[in-house]
């Protein structure tokens, strides 16, 4: 049975004990968070470290809805960032039960960005989180490949690696490369769908990934052909669309990304990954 979890970008204006008040309500598995800004303009702050209050409401919304925290995001690799700064953040979400955490590298300069993921992967595992980098099209590590020869040359036990359907079909990532990545590697799956047409400009990608995906089986990628090659982690469905946010609101939003997910896997029921 598939275990779904809420992305904090298919619903970024609700509060952390919001969003998992409205993933509760619409019957997810788990919650995932962004206590970690990225200082996008406009982007609210959900820092739980710097809001005790915040934490605490949070705290109590996980409890009284029984729903998990799965992961937060986004502890970034980037020139000039001490990845140390990054504890205070990961540090309460373990105080809260969660376990997994993802990082991605916004840097050209790869023994750097090693370094970091390397030192970052350090930290958490003392307080048992594992870092999963996820390739991001547009970023420093923007490919399957990329990605895959940092988390080796890393070679830390709590390093993984996170796919994210959108980023997999736009970085024109061969599903042959899925089926070299050691099953053990993944934790987690960021799953949407979009238009089978790549854009060429960095532009319409981000706008795309930032505001306009698609639910599972209403677009174009081979999701099947991916998620066929992964083993069974949960499925955090990050979905944004302003535009059906602002003709339904957020509840009704995420109430849809997870009846078209769970819809999808019903008529597209997993096969056994390749060995």
């Amino acid at each position: 049975m598939p275990r779904f979890s809420l992305a904090h970008l298919s619903a970024l204006a609700c509060t952390p004990p919001e969003l998992t008040c409205l993933a509760a309500r619409a019957g997810y598995d788990y919650v995932s968070f962004r206590t970690i800004p990225l200082g996008l303009p406009g982007e609210p702050n959900y820092r739980l470290s710097d809001n005790p209050g915040l934490q605490n409401e949070l705290k109590a919304a996980l409890n009284q809805t029984g729903i998990k925290g799965l992961d937060i995001e986004l502890a970034r690799i980037v020139d000039g960032v001490d990845v140390s700064t990054y504890m205070p953040e990961l540090e309460a979400a373990a105080e809260l039960g969660i376990r997994q955490a993802v990082s991605s590298v916004w840097t050209a300069n790869r023994s750097y960005a090693i370094d970091c993921l390397g030192m970052l992967c350090d930290l958490a595992g003392k307080i048992g989180i594992t870092i999963n980098l996820e390739f991001v099209t547009w970023a420093g590590a923007a490919t399957l490949h990329e990605a895959a020869e940092m988390i080796r040359a890393v070679n830390r036990p709590n390093c993984g690696l996170l796919v994210d359907t959108l980023h997999f079909s736009r970085s024109r990532v061969c599903l042959g490369e899925l089926s070299a990545i050691p099953g053990s590697w993944f934790h987690i799956v960021h799953l949407c769908d979009a238009p089978a047409e790549i854009p060429s400009a960095k532009e319409d990608l981000m706008y795309t990934a930032r505001e306009a995906r698609l639910d599972p089986g209403e677009g174009g990628i081979d999701l099947a052909g991916i998620l066929n090659r992964i083993p069974d982690v949960p499925y955090s469905l990050e979905v944004p669309n302003l535009e059906r946010v602002k003709r339904v609101g957020y509840a009704e939003h995420v109430r849809l990304a997870l009846v078209n997910a769970k819809n999808y896997f019903s008529t597209h029921p997993r096969e056994k990954p390749s060995s």
